[in-house]
């Protein structure tokens, strides 16, 4: 099979780096509808149904740890092949489950080969554009990426009408596939310097890391915020269906707010970068998606069987994740050069080992009504908010 890498300029590595992006997500969103009916075709609870993606999560969380040395030693295009493939193979396995706890064991797998996509997607575009334009560039792909999450859950809910629920992990194996195809053609090799796989040397890089306040403040801010917005989606089918009663085949239209402003944020920061920081767009970030956890759970107090008091709001919950995933993603790496392959490692675990307790914490609790889930958010996009404060203040006063 011939190659043909692309040009740093053009708009189809952007569009192939946010297609590895959407790898994670994808297997989150395309799945959302499929979990009322899998409860009952594995004779399981909603507790036991949040742990599957409470271990996908988890294992997308730990790789990250091994992912990023791996990718500084031997170049990004290998790992993101091998955990691809793992990827597929798991997804296959998952489609063969027959009870909740082998999907629960393979949907950690198939976290570990998910966690390559976004990780080294984002560190190819470090590589690639650079500390000062990779802001630019992680919004537009993430404005990009964002179509994935549009489509997949209407997508997955229509599946559910016409095929059974394994349907929906063939569906990501094959998109999978596709993936290894499109990075053995036209993806280049981006290591700038190889690492040490030397235990002491991994170590080191990522006590070196976890020394910066830059690095944590960023790290946490926007991952306070992300596990608050993974949290309402692994309760929002339960919460939609069940307990709103909305229809499954409709279901995945109340995820298209949460998707349209996330493209919105993303395409603002994108315009906005060329004239305000990294820290001061995070800050804005932190505000909106503050502001409207508030709003959720006011409205829901008030109004606790209306669609539109969550909908509205999540709209701006989703501009401000927006706003704050790239900057913050972009400060994170902004430092670490030849170590970005381990910076975006361990910028990825906290992310997803925060959201991975915030499933599994709010699908223990929640029961009949969404309570659980809007508590949980306005707290942890409080702590976000908190965070991002403190960060724009030392970005704009730093100590002599």
């Amino acid at each position: 099979m011939t190659t043909r890498q692309l040009h740093p300029d053009s708009p189809w590595l952007l569009a192939l780096l946010a297609a590895l992006v959407a790898l994670g997500p994808l297997s989150i969103d395309v799945y959302l509808p499929a979990m009322p009916m899998m409860t009952a075709a594995l004779d399981t609870d909603i507790q036991h149904m949040h742990l599957t993606l409470s271990s996908y999560l988890t294992g997308f969380a730990l790789f990250h740890l091994a992912c990023g040395p791996l990718a500084d030693r031997f170049g990004r295009k290998p790992i993101l092949i091998g955990g691809t493939l793992l990827f597929i193979a798991a997804s296959i396995a998952c489609s063969l489950s027959k009870t909740v706890e082998e999907l629960v064991f393979f949907r950690f797998v198939q976290g570990i080969g998910a966690c390559v996509g976004p990780t080294l997607a984002r560190t190819v575009a470090r590589d690639v554009f650079g500390p000062v334009r990779a802001a630019r560039a992680l919004s537009l792909i993430a404005m990009m990426m964002a179509l994935a999450p549009a489509i997949a859950p209407a997508m997955g809910g229509f599946m559910m009408l016409w095929l059974p629920w394994p349907s929906i992990f063939i569906f990501l194996a094959v998109y999978g596939i596709a993936m290894i195809m499109l990075i053995h053609i036209f993806l280049g090799e981006s290591l700038p310097r190889r690492q040490s796989l030397h235990p002491l040397s991994i170590l080191a890089n990522y006590a070196t890391l976890l020394r910066s306040p830059l690095f944590l403040v960023a790290t946490f801010s926007s991952g306070f915020v992300y596990a608050g917005f993974l949290a309402y989606l692994a309760s929002s089918s339960f919460v939609y269906i069940d307990m709103l009663g909305v229809p499954m085949e409709y279901f995945g239209f109340t995820l298209i707010t949460s998707v349209i402003g996330y493209m919105v944020g993303s395409g603002l920061s994108a315009r906005f970068s060329r004239k305000y920081t990294s820290g001061q767009l995070m800050l804005a970030g932190a505000a909106l998606a503050a502001g409207a956890a508030f709003a959720i759970w006011i409205g829901a107090s008030l109004l606790p069987n209306s669609i539109a008091v969550m909908l509205l709001p999540m709209i701006f919950y989703s501009v401000g994740i927006g706003f704050m995933l790239p900057n913050a993603m972009a400060l994170a790496l902004s430092q670490f050069p030849y170590i970005a392959g381990t910076a975006s490692a361990l910028f990825g675990f906290v992310q997803m080992s925060l959201s991975a307790f915030a499933t599994a914490i709010v699908g223990r609790y929640l029961v009949d009504s969404p309570a659980p889930m809007l508590d949980f958010m306005l707290a942890i996009s409080g702590l976000a908010l908190l965070l991002s404060v403190v960060l724009f203040r030392v970005r704009t006063h730093p100590k002599p």
